[in-house]
């Protein structure tokens, strides 16, 4: 139920994502406009995030899952009526992005800590892959979908993503009570204050190594990704259309599925901090060929190519805070996360919007893209206990003590 939830879930803000990106530029011809629909999205996560965070550790989590879905629903709605009515203005548009913006902060934190529950902390490392594939199939089944049907009916797009949400919904509502109970009746514990809120980042500001693949993975992908700019680059340098926008979108998920198959065969027994830093560099050069390629099917195999060793970076990064976090603070450390991963996405967008529009576009992703390899070179010398993780079993061992000594008594 919750991979069938979360799944649903995905794949509908999946949709919403890359067709109001292509309602908005296909009408407004703006990189700019671009940038403001991401910045649109960043502004609820950013705010709500954490007190999501807290709720989703004092509350049943699937309630709060299936609030956050259902609210989604309607955004989805907004956007196929004024679609319907043919409204090319992009303030409606950004309006809604809002929305969906603010379905994800309430959604997200919930959703991403249920699996440690729900499978015990053996399983945690399997678990993990589990949610990489729920949500990288769904930035594959969504962008690809949602270019598919928009050829077709642009409404329906929106009326499909809908569908999705009231389904995921549904299924939220199916998960065991049980799930979440502990966090909730150790934080109704406490009384609601800032500082239970804030609990999330002091224990990130305690555990450097967890801290550092964070902000590592922040700042790759806030200068190094050119999701946002897709429109513009199907439209005027691969001459692909909607279609070939949707397949742009899904590419780097394709790699990562891929990824995550490669990564369950042979998974990253030594050097993983070595390892982490170089699948930073590699997605970093991947996206100056992508910046680089007049050549639809090049374009494709680098975006690809992005998301497959993103994938180890990911792994790297959600296995070591799962398995570092108690589960009482798990909502408020994945709320944490989804601020920071919002921000390389969404804020990511509108930097790369900004710079596209001062810059040009083919400047602003190919100078990202070195930017990313050049932090990634220099992120040792930050974090060295980062850069000098060997195992990750030990990785994980030092992780999960830590936070069991943080946690208490």
């Amino acid at each position: 139920m919750w991979f069938g939830a979360s799944f649903a879930m995905s794949v509908a803000l999946q949709m919403l994502e890359v067709i109001i990106g292509w309602s908005v530029y296909s009408h407004q011809h703006s990189a700019l406009d671009l940038g403001w629909i991401g910045l649109a999205e960043f502004i609820p996560l950013f705010v709500l995030a954490l007190p999501a965070g807290h709720i989703a550790d004092r509350f049943p989590r699937q309630r709060v899952l299936a609030t956050a879905t259902f609210l989604g629903s309607g955004v989805a709605l907004g956007l196929a009526a004024i679609t319907a009515a043919g409204v090319h203005a992009p303030t409606p548009y950004f309006a809604l992005a809002l929305g969906a913006g603010v379905t994800m902060a309430i959604g997200s934190p919930a959703s991403r800590a249920m699996p440690p529950v729900l499978v015990g902390r053996d399983l945690i490392p399997n678990a993990m892959v589990l949610r990489s594939f729920a949500g990288q199939g769904a930035g594959i089944i969504g962008p690809a979908v949602g270019g598919l049907v928009y050829a077709l009916s642009p409404t329906a797009v929106y009326l499909l993503a809908a569908v999705a949400l009231l389904v995921s919904t549904a299924l939220a509502l199916l998960i065991g009570p049980g799930v979440g109970a502990q966090a909730g009746v150790e934080a109704r514990r406490q009384a609601a204050s800032l500082r239970s809120v804030l609990e999330g980042l002091r224990f990130l500001r305690r555990t450097p190594i967890v801290l550092g693949a964070i902000l590592l993975d922040l700042f790759a992908v806030l200068f190094g990704g050119a999701v946002a700019l897709l429109p513009i680059f199907a439209a005027h340098y691969l001459h692909v259309g909607a279609v070939g926008l949707g397949a742009l979108r899904a590419a780097p998920a394709v790699g990562a599925i891929f990824g995550a198959l490669f990564m369950l065969r042979r998974p990253v027994s030594r050097h993983a901090g070595r390892v982490l830093l170089g699948v930073v560099a590699a997605f970093g050069l991947s996206i100056v060929v992508f910046g680089l390629s007049r050549n639809f099917e090049l374009s494709l195999a680098a975006l690809a190519a992005s998301g497959f060793v993103d994938m180890f970076s990911m792994n790297i990064r959600s296995t070591t805070s799962a398995l570092a976090t108690p589960d009482a603070l798990r909502g408020r450390v994945n709320a944490v996360e989804l601020v920071f991963i919002s921000a390389s996405n969404q804020l990511g967008a509108f930097e790369s919007g900004l710079a596209a529009t001062l810059f040009g576009t083919i400047t602003a992703v190919v100078g990202g893209g070195l930017l990313t390899v050049a932090i990634a070179a220099g992120w040792a010398g930050l974090f060295p206990q980062l850069a000098g993780v060997d195992r990750m079993t030990d990785l994980q061992h030092e992780s999960g003590a830590l936070a069991q000594a943080q946690a208490g008594p």
